[in-house]
Formats: C-alpha cells, sequence, structure tokens
C-alpha cells in the first residue's frame, strides 16, 4: 500500500499514448485488476486477466509471455503480489469474486502454488493482500456477508487458517496491509460503506476509525510518509477525497471533487503534490493537492477507471497505466 516511488516530476502534461493490451477483460471491482512488478530477472511484468484467464506479459519487449486459460471457474476480479526476498521469487494472487477462489501463483511459469476454496461461503470475496511480521507471510481476506459480520481472515501460504479478526456488521470491500517502520508494528487497513478501520495485525483488534460522514463507499487507500508523519488518503463515492493522519485518525485535508458532479473512484498518488483520482465521468482527472484544484483531465476512457499504476519504465520513463471495467484495454499514459 505505501507508495514506494514518489516521483519529482510535474504529471501536468501527460497524455494517452496507446493501448497496451488487445484482449483484456475485468469486472467492476475498485482494485488492482491487474499487477505491474518487476522481477528478481529484471524483467517487468503486467499480469491482467480476460474473464477467467490470467495473462502475463513482457512490458519491455511488449509481447505476451504466458495464458493460463480458465484458471478460475468464474471471471477474476483482482490481483496482488509479493516479493518473496527470501526464496528470490515474486508471488501474486489471483481474485475471482463470484466463485469466492484466492490462488497464490509463482510468476516462474504462472505455477500454482495454493488454491483457497470457498473463503466467504455465503458472500462474495472482494479483495485480499499479502502481510509479512518478519517470521512469517500471510495472505489476508476481506468478507462482504449479508448474514455475517466483517470478518478479516488470516492464512499462511501453504492455505492454512491462521486466525480471523471480527469487527462489526459493516462489510468489507477493500483490504491493505501497512508496515510503519518506527512503531515495528503491522495494520490491516479496511473499507466499506461506512469507515475506514484500521487493526492492529498482533493484537487482533481495532487501532482506529476513520469516519466523517454516513453513506460512504470508501473506494482507494494510498499510506505514506511526509515530514515524518504517516498519513493516509482515501477516496469515496460521495465525491470526496480524505488525507488523515493515520495514527491520530484527523482530517488533515478535505477535497471535494463532488463540487463539479464527479464521484472519485481509485486513486494513485504521483508525488507529494500531485494526485490522480479516478472519476464517475469515465476521466482520470489530476490534482493538485495544494490547493485542491484539477489542473489536468485525462478522458480517453469509454468506463469508469478502476486502476491506477504509476511506474518508471526504461523506454518511456515516468509514466502511468490504467484500466477500466469490462472490456476497456490497459492503457499507457505517458509524459511529454
Amino acid at each position: 500500500m505505501k507508495d514506494m516511488n514518489i516521483y519529482n516530476t510535474n504529471p501536468k502534461d501527460i497524455s494517452f499514448s496507446n493501448n497496451i493490451t488487445k484482449d483484456s477483460f475485468t469486472i467492476g471491482i475498485l482494485d488492482n485488476t491487474f499487477i505491474i512488478f518487476e522481477s528478481f530477472d529484471k524483467l517487468l511484468y503486467l499480469i491482467y486477466s480476460k474473464r477467467k484467464s490470467i495473462i502475463s506479459y513482457d512490458l519491455i519487449n511488449n509481447k505476451k509471455i504466458n495464458e493460463i486459460r480458465n484458471a478460475h471457474k468464474e471471471d477474476i476480479s483482482n490481483f496482488r503480489h509479493f516479493s518473496d526476498k527470501l526464496n528470490k521469487r515474486i508471488l501474486f494472487i489471483s481474485i475471482s469474486k463470484n466463485d469466492n477462489n484466492i490462488k497464490l501463483w509463482c510468476i516462474d511459469n504462472l505455477k500454482l502454488l495454493v488454491n483457497l476454496i470457498n473463503v466467504n461461503k455465503d458472500g462474495f470475496l472482494y479483495s485480499a493482500c499479502f502481510l509479512n511480521d518478519k517470521i512469517q507471510d500471510y495472505i489476508i481476506t476481506s468478507n462482504w456477508s449479508v448474514s455475517n459480520p466483517e470478518q478479516i481472515k488470516v492464512f499462511d501460504l501453504n492455505g492454512k487458517k491462521i486466525k480471523e479478526i471480527y469487527n462489526s456488521n459493516d462489510k468489507t470491500f477493500y483490504v491493505d496491509n501497512f508496515y510503519d517502520k518506527k512503531l515495528d508494528k503491522n495494520f490491516i487497513i479496511t473499507s466499506n460503506n461506512c469507515h475506514i478501520k484500521s487493526y492492529d495485525f498482533s493484537k487482533n483488534k481495532i487501532y482506529h476509525k476513520y469516519y466523517d460522514y454516513e453513506k460512504d463507499d470508501h473506494c482507494n487507500i494510498i499510506i505514506f510518509e511526509k515530514d515524518e508523519l504517516i498519513q493516509m488518503i482515501e477516496s469515496d463515492s460521495n465525491g470526496c477525497v480524505r488525507i488523515w493522519n493515520f495514527h491520530s485518525g484527523e482530517i488533515l485535508q478535505k477535497i471535494n471533487i463532488k463540487i463539479m458532479d464527479y464521484k472519485s473512484y481509485c486513486i494513485c498518488l504521483w508525488n507529494y503534490d500531485y494526485l490522480f483520482v479516478a472519476c464517475e465521468d469515465k476521466s482520470i482527472k489530476l490534482i493538485d493537492l495544494k490547493n485542491g484544484n484539477i489542473v489536468n483531465n485525462l478522458c480517453e476512457s469509454s468506463e469508469i477507471i478502476l486502476t491506477i499504476k504509476k511506474i518508471s519504465h526504461p523506454n518511456y520513463g515516468e509514466c502511468l497505466f490504467s484500466q477500466g471495467r469490462r472490456y476497456e484495454q490497459i492503457k499507457l499514459w505517458k509524459l511529454g
């Protein structure tokens, strides 16, 4: 979750370049509908879905590497990845909201390592992430169920359920984790239709509720450190972007995009001054965080954008990749 690459460049003149994919398809989940990472052998991988299939793509040489057809029984909704430095391998999970399965893969030949079946038996699986506590690696899952309360489940990488963390009757849409180096502590962060919440992973209890007003579907979360302060940016479907003090729960800044009739969805922090926000009008808006103004409007999408990623590419430089729902292809946005 922590934004590790804070760029110094000014993104005001970024613009659409081209579609990277020709065959992607994803359902409407506000999470990582694709992932991009560098492998230990220095390849730049793009992992995305085509309905039930998983495709790996070489972003440096612009070619498809591998495809696993029918990797899930239902359409794949999102991915997360993890760098296993001890074994020098990249692991990733694929998630299907409708078949309630999570599959753990190794990027080498897309080898399947673990299959978690029916994670939420009477609900939907919207999100999952990895967590490392120095002793062991875990998969953390969210829960959205009509009958059960919010229920965070913790699995080891062999698929064994280690514990569950309960809270309330809130339904969890999004889950991620944050490690605070100074406190040497892992936190789990969840979002739903009322609150953002953080949990102390070791104590299995709520750390903070981040509450402004009711009936917001909180969509996306980024945590970063600035001026020795841990800050959290989040967006909601009521058209707001908020910046919080993660440890105190205080709102540091609130940007109301709904003034211009736009609901805000996924977000991407470019640097400490600029934030990209995907909006209901199927655009990506660049927000100047100093004054809350929109300084660029990227409009090359036929669908609401679900995922925005920034990377430093050896050929394109600092750039953005984005994807909308359904048949919207993964797009490249470049500077200059």
